[in-house]
């Protein structure tokens, strides 16, 4: 993909360099690689103060068929080679808007807030798939910018790229961006009765409808009932969205 140097990706919050690095004691990346270890997700932390990446997992999902080491040299240009260009724009857009975002918040609050959204990816071969990422802050500035963040990728349970949402932990509230517009509107996490719940928890087990049916002593069709209703909530048409999406929105 063709490096595009005007890019917010690269401009937004370019910070220079960072003097105070009484936080580069803590020996985060230690435990951000245990974390990695543990997690079937992609783990990567960004540098602002370069633009650049600090750590890269070595999960194969993010790598594109390359290896951590070669997307850790590689940096944002990562990016430019294996972003779509339209997906790039959005990209551009949401990196932005998010960052104009937090600059609106208090800055004892900022690392509670995290954003999420999806683009494709496009491997060595020529596929394309479509991912979700995660995004929180790690260290802020002493003025309060965004210094590192730590990223976590996964496959994405859309269809489409974009849906940019900002959640804040600890509250309901969502923040979704109009990448048209690019105005933010603020709307409330799905909620799913305990029922609803316990039937998601079960599915997410293994169990079939009929085996659900016989452990809480309802028929098949009071569970078909069940599900249609976690699908109304969650906005999605089938199991595997509805647990993705619980799974997104801490519902489980």
């Amino acid at each position: 993909m063709k490096n595009a140097p005007t890019s917010s990706l690269l401009t937004k919050n370019k910070l220079g360099e960072i003097t105070n690095t009484d936080q580069q004691e803590q020996h985060y990346l230690e435990v951000i690689k245990a974390f990695a270890r543990l997690s079937y997700e992609s783990i990567y932390l960004i540098d602002y103060s370069n633009i650049s990446f600090e750590y890269v997992s070595d999960n194969p999902l993010f790598l594109c068929g390359n290896t951590a080491e070669e997307v850790l040299q590689m940096g944002y240009e990562f990016y430019f080679r294996h972003v779509p260009e339209k997906d790039l724009a959005i990209l551009s857009i949401l990196n932005e808007a998010g960052f104009d975002f937090y600059a609106q918040l208090p800055e004892n609050e900022r690392k509670l807030y995290c954003i999420s959204y999806d683009f494709h990816l496009v491997h060595k071969d020529g596929k394309e798939i479509l991912v979700n990422h995660k995004l929180t802050p790690l260290f802020l500035t002493p003025e309060g910018k965004v210094w590192k963040s730590m990223c976590m990728v996964s496959l994405s349970h859309q269809q489409t790229a974009g849906n940019v949402c900002i959640y804040k932990q600890g509250s309901k509230e969502i923040w979704k961006l109009n990448l048209e517009t690019k105005i933010w509107t603020k709307s409330t996490k799905p909620t799913l009765t305990e029922r609803e719940l316990e039937v998601l928890r079960m599915h997410a087990q293994g169990y079939s409808i009929q085996q659900i049916a016989e452990k809480i002593f309802v028929a098949p069709d009071t569970i078909k009932y069940y599900r249609r209703r976690i699908f109304e909530r969650l906005e999605v048409s089938n199991i595997a969205d509805a647990l993705a999406n619980a799974v997104n929105n801490k519902l489980l």
